[in-house]
């Protein structure tokens, strides 16, 4: 039984899982194992209540209307502002930026900030473990100003080298982006000290949160990034949704990213005057009902506590773990000492296609292929991993499913 005892001193596992309506459906006559949460988490009803909560009761456009649904649809937005300020440890609910996702939040410092401040012979160092994401925005960026793009090499067990890190920083770097959990491995990498090291040589430091903001206790004050990027759909809020937060003195001096309504206070054919933080990079009319619903999401974490969620997914992590160990041929890819609800594998002579499609058919929703990570894949020399990655929802028992279905899986492709 998927359910069978998955409750723990703090959290009612039945209760949870009944808050999120898609795990009730079953998948080619199976019930559905999600266990693709790194790609994107289900939502729980509260959520998807806000979506419709707003386009049934308030539909309306933000900011500039005096009408009652315009006024109860601005105040909606911003305070979902402010709860992610508080979520993440912002200083100031100006130094939130809401983005289409983690995306959008690199590229939108790489096109402002970069092109303000590299220039040739300028140093970006990026990791071996980054996301596409937080690759391609700087490998154009570096091509445009012929500056120089460094990258922190993977140890064997998943995690960076740091010695290799410090002789990589010299006094031409400017910026390291790197991610603080790796979305293909689910290592934790230690962002503390890239980041003081990255500044005591005169550099900003980017965090790709990404993994992270819905796994660790994230507070950006403490930590000492400059920027840090998140999505909501990871986090079990809404697709196309995301954070940009950076530290207010740095915001103010970058130029504009888009230009439109709401990111200007007067235009005229002659001069435009921009708005301030954080609408200066809030360009046109905002994915509205989305931002509002990432609030619900945000006080679901909360409600439940992070602490009590990141202690139920270590011990996913941990149990899967055992139990995979123990699977003919698997092979884990990522042993690093401090690692997220994430286990990736390779199983010999098996294609890990083959086998997403076989658990598939079990009801089982895993994700396969290089995880938008193919440095990382070539590193190690494969052309991608099975990848199952776990939720608050998520139970012991349905790793236990998972287990039972890689066995069937290896019978049938022997």
């Amino acid at each position: 039984m998927i359910l069978e005892d998955t409750s723990t001193d703090h959290l009612d596992m039945v209760t949870i899982r009944q808050q999120f309506p898609i795990l009730s459906r079953t998948v080619k006559g199976r019930p559905l194992v999600y266990l693709d949460n790194a790609a994107t988490t289900q939502k729980p009803q509260t959520v998807i209540d806000a979506i419709s909560q707003y386009y049934t009761g308030y539909n309306a456009n933000i900011h500039r209307g005096i009408h009652t649904l315009a006024e109860e649809a601005t105040a909606a937005y911003e305070a979902s502002r402010t709860s992610v300020q508080e979520f993440i440890g912002a200083s100031s609910s100006e130094e939130i930026i809401f983005t289409r996702g983690t995306t959008e939040g690199i590229n939108l410092v790489a096109y402002t900030w970069g092109r303000a401040n590299i220039v040739a012979g300028d140093e970006i160092i990026i990791s071996e473990m980054e996301h596409h994401s937080n690759i391609v925005p700087w490998q154009i960026l570096c091509e445009e100003r012929n500056a120089v793009l460094k990258v922190i090499p993977v140890m064997d067990n998943g995690e960076l080298s740091m010695p290799a890190y410090l002789d990589l920083l010299t006094s031409n770097t400017k910026l390291v982006a790197v991610t603080h959990v790796s979305n293909a491995l689910g290592t934790i990498n230690p962002v503390e000290n890239i980041i003081r090291a990255a500044h005591q040589a005169g550099a900003l430091v980017l965090i790709d949160g990404a993994q992270s903001a819905v796994h660790l206790d994230i507070n950006v004050q403490d930590m000492d990034c400059d920027f840090f990027a998140f999505s909501g759909h990871k986090l079990y809020g809404p697709t196309g949704i995301g954070v940009l937060y950076g530290k207010k003195d740095i915001l103010n001096h970058m130029p504009v990213f888009q230009g439109g309504g709401e990111m200007i206070k007067e235009v005229a054919f002659e001069h435009t005057t921009y708005n301030e933080l954080p609408y200066k990079y809030e360009a046109g009319t905002p994915n509205i009902a989305d931002a509002i619903a990432l609030k619900a999401a945000i006080d679901f974490i909360t409600i439940h506590g992070r602490d009590h969620i990141r202690q139920h997914e270590t011990a996913l992590l941990n149990y899967a773990t055992e139990q995979l160990e123990a699977v003919p041929g698997l092979t884990i890819i990522g042993n690093a000492g401090e690692k997220a609800g994430v286990v990736s594998f390779i199983i010999k002579g098996l294609h890990p296609q083959d086998i997403g499609i076989l658990l598939d058919n079990q009801g089982i929703a895993v994700r396969t292929g290089h995880h938008c990570t193919q440095p990382l894949m070539k590193r190690f020399g494969i052309p991608g991993t099975v990848r199952a990655s776990f939720a608050v929802y998520n139970t012991m028992g349905e790793i236990d499913v998972l287990v039972a279905g890689l066995h069937k899986a290896i019978k049938m492709l022997s």
